[in-house]
């Protein structure tokens, strides 16, 4: 039998299990559209996985019930969803299910209607077939590299804060100090972020050493601080694994070298604006974007300061403590001004969304720094110990693409393959998500429209052809 999900995304398939017969698990696969080029929607789950979720029921002697939760499918189509059920004993039973769905019409009338700059062809290599787009207007909706919707469920919290983690949505409420896990067969899960200085998540979640980071804000000595507090937190349970203060980090190196950080870390005023952060494996530290200033590396352990890469032209590089701590780029490369997303490539460099927009909240009269008519992704090596910064790679799409908040772009795979959202391009008026191949070629371009930063504020690759549920 087939039974419908709460979108027309979802279904739920049941099976019986013959008596005497162990699953030890099942597997999917949804036949693609004819002419899609992106890969099959593959998923496999272990049986403990479904037992552990309710959908393995005994039936006595009878045998047993089995139910696959089928997502990512097509809207207003007959799917063809090959499923195998594997045994303990080695058997398989194929089964093949045909499962009709409903029309699906976007309520924002956004996601269901991508203008196709360009398709993406048989053949062009690609390191990715699925992305998630994180919405303002509801959960995270998930396109192939075909541009057909195969992914979203009403919702409605915005999923701006938001992650994949564990094969499953977590996402920051912006009113509260809470998380709320989304499954892909549309159940939740709320939880309480154990932290009672803190009052909301705001911008990005990331991955961290232990947790998920998340940009919260909070409130410090009676004064909110404003998109300036960094936490790691465990998703499952709430609890608050790390805090970081930027402030009080920014401080203590400014003092240090004799400078007096009260006309930089200013509480209460959105001196800082923290949009992403990420965690640096290779020598135990934090990575976080600050949109009004620079992007500055942390001990994970002390919250120390230990380099910050930013525009020369900025307010901040008027205090020497700061300049003292800052790299240097190397000739012709674009310094990181107005960032978003920074993440670790494969090939070890910094990545990020250069914006390209100067300050727009500084003090009066305070320099805000140089300010650019394009975006780009940039990726950097870092010399720490040189105090020099290379930006080894560059797209820029000609010049031709202004985004001047929110955006994106992230590695797919370790084959160089990136996602580019463009969140506010044509004067805030239309969303891009651009494909790149590892040579930096335009694979797929897809526009949508928005108001502010609500279609897209930020997006990612996502492994639907190949997620296994354990």
């Amino acid at each position: 039998a087939v039974r419908p999900g709460v979108s027309p995304f979802i279904a739920f398939v049941d099976l019986r299990v013959a008596a005497g017969e162990v699953l030890s698990s099942a597997h999917y696969r949804i036949e693609p559209k004819p002419g899609s080029v992106s890969r099959p929607v593959d998923v496999d789950y272990a049986a403990s996985y479904l037992s552990g979720r309710g959908y393995a029921a005994s039936l006595g002697s009878s045998g047993s019930t089995v139910t696959v939760p089928v997502f990512g499918l097509y809207a207003n189509y007959q799917n063809l969803v090959d499923i195998e059920l594997q045994f303990a004993d080695g058997d398989v039973e194929p089964i093949q299910a045909k499962v009709d769905t409903a029309a699906y019409t976007d309520p924002n009338g956004i996601y269901d209607r991508p203008v196709i700059l360009k398709a993406r062809t048989a053949g062009a290599a690609l390191g990715f077939d699925f992305f998630y787009m994180k919405s303002a207007l509801g959960s995270p909706v998930v396109v192939d590299t075909d541009g057909q919707m195969r992914w979203v469920v009403p919702a409605t919290m915005s999923s701006v804060s938001s992650t994949l983690h564990g094969n499953g949505f977590v996402i920051g409420d912006p009113q509260a100090p809470r998380v709320r896990r989304l499954e892909f067969d549309g159940t939740t899960r709320d939880t309480a972020l154990q932290a009672p200085d803190v009052t909301n998540f705001h911008h990005n979640i990331d991955p961290g050493k232990v947790g998920l980071l998340g940009e919260v804000d909070a409130i410090r000595n009676g004064v909110q601080a404003i998109e300036s507090t960094l936490v790691e937190f465990d998703p499952d349970t709430g609890a608050l694994i790390k805090t970081w203060d930027l402030g009080d980090t920014l401080s203590r190196a400014m003092q240090a070298a004799g400078d007096d950080p009260a006309a930089f870390v200013r509480p209460g005023v959105d001196w800082f604006h923290m949009n992403a952060a990420t965690y640096d494996p290779r020598d135990d530290s934090v990575i976080v974007s600050s949109r009004e200033n620079f992007v500055l590396k942390i001990d994970y352990a002390s919250g120390d300061l230990l380099w910050i890469l930013g525009d020369p032209a900025k307010y901040w590089h008027t205090f020497p403590s700061l300049e003292a701590r800052s790299l240097t780029l190397g000739s012709g490369g674009l310094y990181p001004i107005g960032q978003h997303a920074v993440s670790i490539a494969h090939d070890g460099s910094l990545m990020l969304m250069n914006d390209g927009l100067a300050s727009v909240n500084q003090p009066a009269g305070a320099p805000a720094g140089e300010a650019r008519g394009y975006s780009a992704v940039s990726a950097y090596t870092i010399d720490a110990a040189g105090r020099g910064a290379t930006e080894a790679t560059r797209f820029d799409y000609g010049q031709s693409v202004f985004s001047s908040v929110c955006s994106s772009a992230y590695e797919a795979a370790a084959d160089g393959s990136v996602l580019v959202d463009y969140a506010v391009a044509d004067n805030t008026t239309h969303a891009r998500l651009v494909g790149l191949d590892p040579g930096q070629n335009v694979v797929f371009d897809f526009e949508y429209p928005t108001t502010g930063c609500n279609t897209s504020w930020n997006a990612q690759p996502i492994s639907f052809d190949a997620m296994r549920f354990q």
